[in-house]
Formats: C-alpha cells, sequence, structure tokens
C-alpha cells in the first residue's frame, strides 16, 4: 500500500489523498476527527464529488438565459420609471388603441344589423308577390342598375327565361325568376333546364337564377360548374337593398 511512507498508485478511489500523520487525540482521532490509518485520511468523500450532497462544480443553480430575462425585465422596469413621461404615453396609447378597436367593432355590429333588417324588409316584400309581380320586380332591379333593352318574356313557352336584358357591359342576360316559399328549393332540373336554352335558345351569354327561396346542394354545383348564377334570397335581397352585387358582376 505504500512506499516509504508514500501512497502507492493503486490507493482505493474511496480514500482520502495521503497525509502526513498529525497529531492524534483520543481514540486515534486527528484533531479534525477524521481517523487515522497508516498516514492515510479515511473519509467517505468520492472522487469527482463533494461532501454533504453538494452540486458539482460549475452547475449553476438558476438557468443564465432565465437570470438574463430577469434582468432585462428589471432594466426595463428601472429605465420607465426614471422616464415617467414614456410610461404615462405608452399606457395612454394602449388605452386609445383599445377604444378605438372596440368602437369600430361596435360599428361593424350595428352596420351589420342594419343590413340584416334591410334585407329582411325586402325578401318580405318579394314573398308578398305573385310570380308574375316577381318577374315585373327582377326587371326592375335590371333596369335600375344600368341594364337596358329589358324585355319581360315569362309564360307559356318561355324556354326557360323570364327576363331577358342588356348588362352595362353589353353581354345578353336570361334570368330565369322563381318566387318559391320558404318551403320549397330550385332543384337541378330547373339549372339544366336553363342550361339547356339560354345559349342557344335566347343567344345570351350568361344567365341567371333568382328566387326568394334557396337551392338544393346539387343544383347549386351544377349551376357553379356550367356558369349559372345562383341567387338565393340572401342574394336577391343584397342586390335589392343596393348592399350586394347583381346578377352579372
Amino acid at each position: 500500500m505504500t512506499t516509504g511512507g508514500e501512497p502507492s498508485g493503486d490507493f482505493p478511489a474511496r480514500a482520502a489523498f495521503w497525509q502526513p500523520p498529525a497529531a492524534s487525540g483520543p481514540y486515534g482521532l486527528r484533531s479534525d476527527g477524521h481517523a487515522i490509518t497508516g498516514g492515510y485520511v479515511v473519509t467517505t468523500a468520492v472522487r469527482g464529488k463533494r461532501v454533504g450532497g453538494r452540486r458539482r462544480r460549475g452547475q449553476s443553480p438558476v438557468p443564465l438565459a432565465v437570470l438574463a430575462a430577469l434582468v432585462g425585465v428589471l432594466l426595463v422596469m428601472a429605465w420607465l420609471v426614471a422616464h415617467p413621461v414614456v410610461l404615462v404615453l405608452l399606457l395612454a396609447g394602449g388605452g386609445t388603441g383599445t377604444t378605438l378597436f372596440l368602437r369600430r367593432r361596435l360599428r361593424e355590429q350595428r352596420r351589420a344589423a342594419v343590413l340584416r333588417d334591410l334585407r329582411a324588409r325586402e325578401i318580405a316584400t318579394y314573398h308578398a308577390m305573385s310570380p308574375r309581380q316577381f318577374e315585373e320586380a327582377v326587371a326592375y332591379l335590371c333596369t335600375r342598375d344600368g341594364c337596358h333593352d329589358v324585355r319581360v318574356v315569362g309564360g307559356a313557352g318561355d324556354l326557360a327565361a323570364d327576363v331577358i336584358a342588356t348588362t352595362p357591359d353589353g353581354r345578353r342576360i336570361v334570368v330565369q325568376c322563381k318566387r318559391y316559399g320558404p318551403t320549397s328549393s330550385v332543384g337541378s332540373g330547373d339549372v339544366q333546364k336553363v342550361n339547356g336554352t339560354y345559349r342557344d335558345a335566347h343567344g345570351a351569354h350568361l344567365a341567371a337564377i333568382v328566387t326568394t327561396s334557396r337551392f338544393t346542394g346539387p343544383a347549386r354545383d351544377f349551376a357553379l360548374r356550367v356558369g349559372i348564377r345562383p341567387f338565393d334570397e340572401t342574394a336577391l335581397a343584397a342586390w335589392a337593398s343596393g348592399t350586394g352585387p347583381a346578377p352579372w358582376m
């Protein structure tokens, strides 16, 4: 184990470093309380660790990034406290921005409510019309929005055309009018009839079906696929109230 009182190179890993024997106290203990055994001071330390379960050297109890963030926050707060005018302006600006946002939202909600009410009144007017009156009303809307050569041609043998007009940009349009109640829908058969006649029979560039009700899903899909404009009660109310586009737009 030792040579000439010095430790050999293969001393145990759990033994402490060799030290010359010191003056021993009672029961073979040094004055610092460690046992003395052949020149070794026997301890319970393990190489690479510190006694008492303490953290290893170099291990930080708090991540450096967290410390840096806290320091940054404290510096900003200290600067704002030292410059109260800037702090007041920031707080006032945030409050003003929130107020403007809430006012804008309130205006939008009011405008949407007005539009819903206006369109509801419009569609109620068309629901109260007869089929012929509805055709006349659609012809009026076409004239109001710039169409010319507007004619109501609905009736027996109309070949799926109720209103024929020339749009403001010079295109010929055929409009099929369906004054249906709220429980009826425009089906695929109605769309197929218009699609089969508006070009060849009427020489039109485009066609639209305008109804006071709604379209079935397949009917709407087919109309969009072949280029026919499906105008349900919502689109009609928007067109009539001047808050939405016309069928040729």
